[in-house]
């Protein structure tokens, strides 16, 4: 073929023997080891490839590096021939065309791959030859050269096939080089971007020695912001590799620059990892110094940094919960969990004392009293509220050691005045809001800490909440009896019960407020859990002017991580976002109630039954009346929702229930499979009888949907009521619904129903729904009938009933059975039918795994 002279310039005679006549870009199936085929040219396999590999042609270098996981599998089983092929490859890495060695490192991955497989007899083939490639392509001339590789290189990682010696010992020094200041810009650039992904593949050990310092060098690269935003964007994956004590000890002052850098791109880079960052670090530095730092991201002049900071908030506040104070367990995926009944700590007598606490103890540190749940208001602030005197006791003896040294003689004498003014706990609301106001009258003189002004913008808002809402009778008497016994609280004991930001002095110098003094102002006092400005600036994303001012789905990102923060600031603090849930469920945008309608059960679960009934069910009751899009949320998780609510309360929802199989579009058949796949789930919360009388209409409807998948899963559905019945002894019962399956589905005029019967005879017995004594009695007989069903789809699923389930059953397959004849009569019949499927099913060994038959219900057939 002259064409050929294009490509070959070693001459003409062997070009046949070559065996890319025809190759093209089009002729991706040809087997391009083809040139170490026998040729004219005399040469060993091995000298053919010798002379392409280094021929004068680009094209003929390509193909051989194309190649080369095929011509070392040609040479595999020789020892001496692999090596030297492997020498081939190193002397190939060194091509002056930038197309061959991009086309050589794009093959690096799956020869490594291929030498781990083989590594017994080539262990140290993969070090010896192609790390050394690899790590030399990093600082290749060619861009394309150096994209290749680092890919290769982090396929390589990922797939664990480099040892920790070569990733010390070649791969991270060339790294360091090539971050040097002195470096190229375009190479450090790309080094800092790959030193970042290595670091999730490296040990911690590694990391800390090798890669640490360099890092929190380049943090602050004063010459290229492309470093330091590559730095910003991988903090965090540097900080969970590192742990609390390096992330806290260097990162932390370096993570503080980024977030104040010039440049926008790199603060907001910083919003989107400070969730990572905050879980490295300590409660106390996570509240004095990340919250500060998060609050002036938050309030940035750029609108992508506010945007940013505004959708990690509610992950950030996420990031203070602690199971002691929310008595639940969390975890980083999965549902929130109530604590085990057998931990002490969480379980309150009623006498207001844990269990397993004992009644006098040594007086307790600060850091002890926050880490005890004996002051856990969501263990104790409950209606009635119970005897909190042995907390008391623990309260004054602290302060007797700890607090009361530090008071100054001229705030006692106020203390003394202000106690003596407070009114009791028993007073009604004037008496509160007169409580409040002598409390802010206190913190006047201490306006100038910044903690102060925070404490007292609180208590504003508590005092105009406390004005305004009217205390409940009931609430009253139980306050009533509590204070009686404990009588009120001193302002040591306030202070002591505090946990605002203020130093010891001014705890004792500033009389601060308790969740116990306002309970019923639904007022922020009672959140001490995290830092008040967060959760304000939470609180604010529902207002519509963030919408225009930072972000148009900010209530939908609000909504989104709601079950986060309601889980941290644990249930006793529910009324600090019980309003906000409230403004996002009746939101305009149908995303942001389809994000509520998701996750509802989720906050069922945070917030426990009795909360879930008064707050939740009215919002679930409207998500139930809107649009497909959000009632699909509140379907997908119905039986989630509803096993946490009480019996009385779940019965409610079987009227509505029949409400799901009408949809805005009757097209959406997915929506009527959800609700069947529900249905099997909720059977279980439900009475048999209520089951008979609701759930059974809305599962035959379902089985006649018009859609096959719709029917399959309700035929499941079916089964599971069936067994439901007799597992609770309703014979009756299931009598009457077999006898209403026979009559919709055996006797159908259409073939699909009678096919449904055949299926839903064999889950019968597949699943034990009932005696079989009673299957062969009621069910048997009419299935029977259907081997000689004119269509052959139901003959089918006959045949595989009879073959597969019913005669494995000992009942039905003993010798002495009373039905063993009529059953084999029938299968006889099936192996000799004219259709070749139904002689399959009918002899098919019941072991056998075979294709599901359902999709026999698509085929066309004549009725």
């Amino acid at each position: 073929s002259p064409g050929l002279s294009l490509y070959f310039e070693d001459g003409h005679d062997d070009l046949d023997d070559f065996g890319f006549d025809e190759y093209g870009s089009e002729c991706d199936g040809i087997r391009i080891t083809a040139f170490l085929d026998a040729g004219q040219d005399n040469l060993t396999p091995l000298g053919r490839l010798e002379k392409y590999a280094f021929s004068e042609n680009v094209f003929n270098r390509q193909i051989v590096a194309r190649g080369l996981l095929d011509v070392l599998r040609e040479f595999s089983d020789n020892e001496n021939d692999f090596i030297s092929v492997m020498e081939t490859v190193a002397r190939m890495s060194e091509d002056g065309e930038p197309t061959v060695r991009a086309e050589l490192m794009e093959q690096v991955p799956n020869i490594a791959m291929f030498l781990h497989e083989n590594r017994p007899n080539f262990p140290e083939a993969f070090s010896r030859y192609l790390v050394p490639i690899v790590v030399r392509y990093l600082t290749d001339p060619n861009n394309q050269v150096r994209k290749t590789s680092q890919a290769a290189l982090l396929v390589l990682l990922e797939q664990g096939l480099m040892s920790k010696a070569d990733m010390e010992g070649k791969v991270c020094p060339v790294l360091l080089e090539l971050t040097e200041p002195s470096s190229d810009d375009d190479y450090k650039i790309e080094a800092v971007a790959i030193m970042c992904k290595l670091v999730t593949m490296l040990t911690k050990d590694t990391v800390e020695h090798l890669l640490l310092l360099r890092f929190c060098e380049l943090c602050s690269d004063v010459r290229l912001f492309q470093v330091r935003k590559v730095c910003a964007a991988n903090f965090g994956e540097f900080c969970s590799i590192l742990g609390q004590e390096a992330t806290e000890k260097l990162l932390m002052p370096k993570f503080f620059d980024l977030c104040s850098d010039s440049l926008w791109g790199i603060r907001k880079a910083c919003a989107e990892c400070f969730m990572v960052v905050s879980n490295c670090t300590s409660p106390e530095v996570r509240r004095t110094k990340l919250s500060p730092l998060f609050i002036n991201l938050i309030s940035d002049q750029s609108r992508w940094v506010r945007q940013a900071a505004f959708q990690s908030l509610g992950r950030f506040i996420s990031t203070f919960a602690n199971p002691s104070i929310t008595g639940l367990n969390f975890y980083l995926t999965g549902p929130p969990s109530h604590r085990p009944e057998g931990n002490s700590s969480t379980q309150p007598k009623e006498d207001g004392t844990s269990l397993g606490q004992p009644k006098h103890s040594a007086p307790l540190s600060h850091q002890q009293m926050d880490d005890c749940t004996v002051f856990n208001s969501f263990n104790f602030w409950r209606s009635p509220l119970p005897d909190i005197t042995q907390d008391l006791q623990l309260l004054q003896e602290e302060e007797r050691v700890e607090v009361i040294e530090k008071q100054d003689e001229t705030m006692r004498d106020t203390e003394g005045e202000w106690k003596e003014d407070v009114p009791s706990l028993d007073a009604q609301g004037p008496a509160t809001s007169s409580q409040i106001q002598k409390v802010l009258d206190c913190l006047q003189p201490h306006l100038d800490d910044p903690d102060v002004q925070a404490q007292v913008k609180v208590l504003s808002a508590a005092l105009k909440a406390a004005q305004l809402e009217s205390q409940r009778e009931d609430a009253d008497e139980s306050l009533s009896e509590s204070n009686d016994s404990t009588g009120s609280p001193t302002s040591d004991e306030l202070s002591a019960r505090s946990e605002l930001s203020l130093t010891d002095a001014q705890i004792s110098d500033s009389p601060s407020s308790s969740p116990v003094l306002f309970p019923n102002s639904h007022s922020l006092l009672s959140q001490n859990v995290i830092p008040q400005q967060l959760l304000d600036q939470y609180l604010s994303m529902t207002d519509p002017a963030r919408a225009q001012t930072v972000d148009t789905e900010i209530a939908k990102h609000c909504a989104f991580s709601l079950p986060g923060v309601a889980l941290t600031l644990g249930r006793q603090n529910w009324h600090c976002l019980k309003d906000t849930y409230e403004t996002l469920a009746t939101d305009v945008q149908w995303k942001v109630r389809r994000t509520l309608a998701f996750s509802i059960h989720e906050l069922a679960v945070i917030l426990g039954d009795q909360l879930t009934a008064a707050d939740l069910v009215p919002i679930f009751n409207c998500f139930l009346k809107d649009l497909d899009e959000v009632r699909i949320g509140v379907l997908k998780h119905l039986y989630d929702f509803l096993k946490l609510l009480h019996a009385d309360k779940r019965r409610e929802y079987l009227y509505q229930l029949q409400e799901f199989m009408v949809t805005d579009n009757s097209r959406n058949w997915r929506f009527r499979y959800e609700l069947a796949e529900q249905l099997i789930l909720i059977i279980e919360l439900y009475s048999h009888n209520d089951v008979y009388d609701y759930l059974r209409q809305i599962a035959l409807n379902l089985c006649s949907d018009k859609v096959s998948e719709v029917r399959w899963i309700s035929y499941k559905l079916v089964v599971e009521i069936l067994q439901k019945l007799y597992a609770c002894e309703a014979h009756d019962l299931g009598l009457n619904f077999i006898n209403e399956l026979i009559m919709r589905f055996c006797h159908c005029s259409k073939w699909v129903g009678r096919q449904a019967f055949a299926f839903i005879c064999q889950a019968i017995v597949e699943e034990d729904c009932m005696p079989m004594d009673q299957f062969a009695q009621h069910l048997l007989p009419s299935l029977l009938s259907l081997s000689s069903d004119p269509v052959p789809n139901v003959r089918v699923l006959v045949a595989k009933a009879l073959r597969q389930s019913v005669l494995e059953k000992p009942y039905f397959k003993d010798p002495g059975s009373a039905y063993s004849d009529e059953l084999e009569e029938a299968l006889s019949e099936l192996r000799m039918d004219k259709d070749r499927d139904v002689q399959f099913f009918s002899t098919l060994d019941p072991n056998r795994n075979v294709m599901d038959t359902s999709t026999l219900d698509n085929q066309n057939c004549q009725t």
